[in-house]
């Protein structure tokens, strides 16, 4: 586990994929900048690769993560996606392994070693309780727990499915972060799934496809710091 940033819960992760780009991204960085200062909830952003140095320069309180990243070295790769390149962008993590870029067993083992080597912290995605304990056992720093049927469906999963997988990542290395994120559509979901008891959670379209994107976003960063005060 890369030992070089904290993230301490609770956290929100907000995920652009092909949805946002360019000025675009870069006026919703700002709004979540200042939500993650105004409700003291860290916000972890994971824009294009094109995106990153823009995203990371014009912040102060974001944590700009990569979409993805290849376990190469410096020197042949062509397309891929470089560590070392990453981090010089100005990233201070990656996300590995999301039901819309997979990995296979040992890219996934050497892309988090390469990670960590380059000083770059790490979320994980698994779809299920057992994949969730297998790469518990690799340390990565965060863990998404999102089954990929609710990905995009605005379904969430239920209160026992993040008691158990909470549980399950929890018992093996406590430091893991859990972060329970599929089907997040609004800040009631938000609500629900921090107060069943997850480290962190995020969205995709429930941002993205917000007809406010701005408003939707400072609605649930503030529904996190309720959920998480009351519980805590």
């Amino acid at each position: 586990m890369y030992k070089g940033i904290t993230i301490k819960p609770p956290f929100f992760e907000i995920g652009p994929k092909a949805f946002m780009y360019g000025e675009r991204m870069l006026q919703l960085a700002k709004a979540a900048d200042e939500a993650s200062a105004k409700y003291d909830v860290r916000i972890i952003l994971t824009p294009q690769p094109s995106d990153i140095y823009l995203l990371a320069k014009e912040t102060s309180h974001l944590l700009i993560f990569a979409q993805h990243m290849d376990p190469i070295t410096v020197g042949r790769g062509l397309g891929s996606i470089l560590p070392e390149a990453v981090k010089a962008a100005g990233a201070v993590g990656v996300m590995l392994n999301h039901a819309e870029k997979p990995m296979t067993t040992a890219d996934l083992y050497k892309a988090i070693k390469r990670a960590h080597e380059t000083g770059l912290a790490t979320i994980v995605c698994a779809d299920s309780i057992k994949e969730a304990e297998a790469i518990a056992h690799l340390s990565p720093n965060i863990i998404v727990v999102e089954p990929t049927e609710l990905i995009g469906t605005g379904v969430t999963s239920d209160k026992e499915y993040v008691i158990a997988t909470t549980s399950a990542i929890k018992r093996i290395n406590s430091e893991i972060q859990v972060l329970q994120a599929a089907g997040i559509k609004n800040e009631q979901d938000v609500y629900n799934v921090m107060k069943a008891g997850a480290d962190a959670t995020g969205t995709t379209s429930g941002i993205m496809k917000a007809e406010n994107p701005e408003e939707m976003l400072e609605k649930m960063i503030r529904a996190v710091r309720i959920a998480w005060d009351e519980l805590h």
